[in-house]
C-alpha cells in the first residue's frame, strides 16, 4: 500500500537577481561550477529560473535562495523565500 502523503524534499537554488522589471516575479541567474570529465578544467554554467516574489520586495543583484514549487504560470514555478544579500547601492 502506498500512499502520497510523504512528499519529498524541494529543491532550493541561491542565485543573483538579475532582473526585476516583471510586477510580483524576478529573474534569477544560478551558477553551477562543474568539473570537465576529461580535461578537468572547471566549467561555470549558468541557468535562469523564473521566480516569484509576492511582496516585490527583491531588487537587482539580491542574493536570493529560490525553492521550487508547483507552477504558478507558464514560466514560473520557484518562489523566493529568503533575501540572503542585498545589493550594494552605488
Amino acid at each position: 500500500m502506498s500512499s502520497k502523503s510523504s512528499k519529498g524534499l524541494k529543491r532550493t537554488l541561491t542565485g543573483r537577481v538579475v532582473s526585476n522589471k516583471m510586477d510580483k516575479s524576478v529573474v534569477v541567474s544560478v551558477d553551477n561550477r562543474l568539473k570537465h570529465p576529461l580535461y578537468g578544467k572547471y566549467i561555470t554554467k549558468t541557468n535562469k529560473y523564473f521566480a516569484h516574489d509576492e511582496e516585490n520586495v527583491v531588487e537587482e543583484g539580491d542574493l536570493v535562495e529560490i525553492t521550487e514549487g508547483r507552477p504558478i504560470s507558464k514560466n514560473k514555478s520557484w518562489r523566493v523565500t529568503k533575501i540572503l544579500e542585498k545589493a550594494k547601492s552605488i
